[in-house]
């Protein structure tokens, strides 16, 4: 069956809905319930006890978790703490204080009023890494000697991050850290938006932009992470091996490793180095190639460069679509070789689809200029490019209905800037070419000397080589994070 029969299966996808304007009018209405929140109220419901809160800092200043329980244990045996009440939902706030237009000082301010000064930490000075390595500890060795005030703070803590996708990002891979140190259970995380894309916050209900009231909402919003439910979101390990001697800008969210962890179930077939370094890292929402990373790259190098431009998401978003405009996304140059249009000509994609142990080669359409693998329901500030397709359509394809804890990627691809456009307005979807639960990318570049790609919204320049092949292994990390739903 051809494109048109299989868009006429489709159906009408409805128009995008969660534009940062309605986000900002729906979060103003929350805002009117957050005025008629009692402050007092919320304080004890989500403070945890001071001297506890005091203790964390300890812990994480001179990062020493021990020194500080001992310290601690010795002033309440003194202070004779017997009537302390039992936290309900003790919770800690992260801020990017360079988000949202520059906001950081203030909102961190009014968290302070809202919750106490020790419970809210400033990113650019404390770590989530050292957070979970010191913090948490020290109420784990509390628990352990017995403490009941440590021990309920622990299990029942809850998160709050506010930040962009990268940040929430940040933060849900230190917490992952601790299943794999069986430092159960791991606090649920909830969202405050800052970034320009919010992909992370719109999909678990949180909205798409920081508020206009914003006073207001964040008290509404320290109530919702409060009460509400937690909901699971499957995460992403990819592992980059590429030849040996490679120099490139790394991108933060990926780190270098000495074993790359490539079985030899796919067989090398002469294109892989013996010699060869590798990179891994985690991935919520996307990892992409192609034309829609290299318009990323020059945007973030742009707003580097010139961060006087970005103040803000609606800035930001005009300034990325003026440089989609200049990329060649709409308009390939003359000059450039017909052969090098798509990702066709240097890119291989292999699957292992649901409950499957083979791998299975799958084609690249002609004409793609971008790939991407989707985790959620959410890409480009709320768009859904995957669509909502109809049950026969998912019957006949193969697929299932999407979700964000299924243990499968959505494999779509994106033609050039004027399909990409009517894709992002939801005109019609992008097209379709596989669900996966495991994902392997071969690259080799020919005439392409490197190819752009991006892991939510993080940018850079892979470098390619004529003579070997560059691998990339996706697959689910094997434990969820923990969402709070911010609707309720």
């Amino acid at each position: 069956m051809g494109e048109r029969a299989e868009r006429a299966e489709m159906g009408e996808t409805r128009v995008a809905t969660r534009s940062s304007l309605l986000d900002a009018v729906k979060v103003c209405g929350s805002s009117a319930a957050g005025a008629r929140l009692d402050k007092a109220e919320l304080r004890r419901r989500i403070s945890m006890p001071t001297s506890l809160a005091v203790g964390m800092r300890e812990a994480i200043k001179t990062q020493d978790p021990g020194a500080a329980a001992r310290k601690y244990a010795e002033e309440a045996e003194v202070a004779g703490r017997t009537d302390i009440p039992l936290p309900e939902a003790p919770m800690v706030v992260f801020v990017n204080s360079k988000s949202g237009g520059r906001r950081g000082p203030e909102l961190i301010a009014r968290l302070q009023e809202l919750m106490g000064e020790h419970q809210v930490f400033d990113l650019s000075v404390v770590k989530p890494s050292d957070f979970t390595l010191f913090a948490l500890i020290f109420l784990e060795k509390l628990a352990e000697s017995g403490d009941v005030l440590a021990r309920t703070t622990r299990e029942k803590l809850r998160i709050m991050v506010a930040g962009g996708d990268g940040t929430v990002g940040w933060v849900l891979g230190c917490l992952g850290e601790l299943y794999l140190q069986g430092r159960e259970p791991v606090p649920a995380t909830a969202v405050i938006p800052l970034g320009t894309g919010n992909d992370l916050s719109r999909s678990f209900g949180w909205g798409g932009s920081f508020p206009f009231a914003w006073r207001s909402a964040i008290k509404h919003a320290l109530h919702r992470a409060a009460k509400g439910s937690t909901c699971r979101l499957d995460s992403w390990h990819v592992t980059i091996r590429m030849p040996e001697g490679e120099n490139f800008e790394r991108p933060h969210s990926l780190k270098n490793i000495t074993e790359s962890g490539f079985g030899q179930e796919f067989g090398d077939d002469g294109h892989l180095l013996d010699r060869c370094s590798s990179m891994e890292g985690v991935f919520y929402n996307y990892f992409s190639i192609g034309m829609d990373a290299q318009v990323a790259y020059g945007f973030h190098h742009l707003r580097n460069k010139k961060p006087y431009l970005a103040r803000g998401p609606i800035s930001n978003k005009l300034i990325y679509s003026g440089y989609t405009c200049t990329q060649g996304w709409f308009f390939t140059p003359c000059t450039s070789d017909p052969n090098l249009r798509g990702l066709r000509n240097i890119l291989k994609i292999s699957v292992k689809k649901a409950n499957c142990s083979e791998w299975e080669k799958i084609t690249v359409p002609s004409g793609v200029r971008a790939i991407v693998c989707l985790n959620l329901h959410s890409y480009g500030s709320g768009r859904n490019p995957w669509g909502r397709p109809k049950p026969n359509y998912l019957e006949k394809r193969g697929f299932v209905e999407a979700h964000v804890d299924d243990g499968l990627l959505e494999i779509f691809g994106l033609k050039q800037g004027w399909h990409a456009s009517f894709v992002m307005v939801e005109l019609i979807t992008a097209k379709h070419i596989a669900q996966a639960a495991a994902i392997r990318l071969e690259i080799r570049g020919g005439e392409w000397k490197r190819a752009y790609m991006q892991m939510d919204g993080e940018p850079w320049k892979q470098p390619l080589s004529t003579e070997f092949t560059t691998v990339i292994d996706i697959k689910r990390v094997p434990y969820h994070s923990l969402m709070i739903n911010g609707c309720w």
